[in-house]
């Protein structure tokens, strides 16, 4: 199964990617193979993996001097074999970072690169995530495409919400392939989700869960501590643990109560 996150910036797309992967890897679901398609990437100290390099690095080789490390391989086949050792590689999760952009303002190649390389790599994987930058950029650029679950986060605000909104408006005007579009509310407090009931609804889109505003997260991020590693107790833990199971294992877990 392929999965992707989008949302606007400062949603929590990367926290709720991170406790996406912490629940598939304590149920048993694995390999699963994450990228980071975020130019300002952080999910591999979110989830504690150590990167050595990133695809940007990479293309950076390729751009600068250094031709003769071809070793008589095409430019392809020397990009593949690089990506695969800028792969971080665990028991149970496989990291790729994107990192920036090759050049001032441009992605198309190195988007190009990371959809091909993706398509081969899926094979290998029950699971691959992907944690795309902030905003709509990714959706035009086709980053984002054929996959079977797509996850618009917003936090819970009316203005995240309508941000949301116009991320499925786009993907569905571009006709990307992607099988189930849902919804998940972020950092919710006492009282938000009857708040925001009306800006929900009209964005037509089924709503996975409400995750709650979480201490233990907070407390976690500002110690520079790996989510991956919350108690199982800990409300955000709990309430992504729901959103998989019914929609990306396809098991009941009885109403959301997040």
């Amino acid at each position: 199964m392929q999965i992707a996150v989008a949302g606007k910036g400062g949603v929590g797309k990367t926290t709720f990617t991170a406790l996406v992967v912490r629940e598939l890897v304590n149920t048993g679901n694995v390999p699963v193979l994450v990228v980071d398609a975020d130019a300002n990437a952080n999910l591999a100290e979110v989830l504690g993996i150590g990167v050595e390099g990133t695809v940007a690095d990479v293309l950076a080789e390729l751009n600068g001097d250094r031709r003769s490390r071809l070793g008589g391989m095409s430019k392809s086949e020397y990009l593949d074999f690089r990506l695969h050792q800028v792969l971080a590689e665990t028991p149970a999760v496989d990291l790729l970072v994107m990192g920036g952009p090759e050049g001032p303002g441009c992605y198309c190649y190195v988007n190009n690169l990371l959809r091909g390389f993706m398509e081969r790599k899926a094979r290998d994987y029950p699971f691959l995530l992907l944690d795309n930058e902030a905003g709509l950029e990714h959706l035009s650029r086709r980053t984002t495409r054929e996959v079977d679950l797509l996850f618009v986060v917003s936090d819970a605000t009316v203005r995240g919400i309508r941000s949301a909104e116009r991320i499925h408006q786009l993907a569905e005007s571009l006709d990307l392939g992607i099988r189930k579009t849902l919804l998940v509310v972020n950092r919710v407090r006492d009282g938000a989700r009857a708040a925001l009931a009306a800006p929900v609804a009209a964005t037509g889109l089924e709503v996975a869960g409400w995750v709650p505003q979480d201490p233990a997260v907070e407390a976690w991020d500002l110690e520079g501590r790996p989510l991956v590693a919350l108690p199982d107790d800990a409300p955000a833990v709990a309430a992504v643990r729901r959103v998989v199971r019914r929609f990306v294992l396809g098991q009941s877990d009885g109403p959301d109560l997040g």
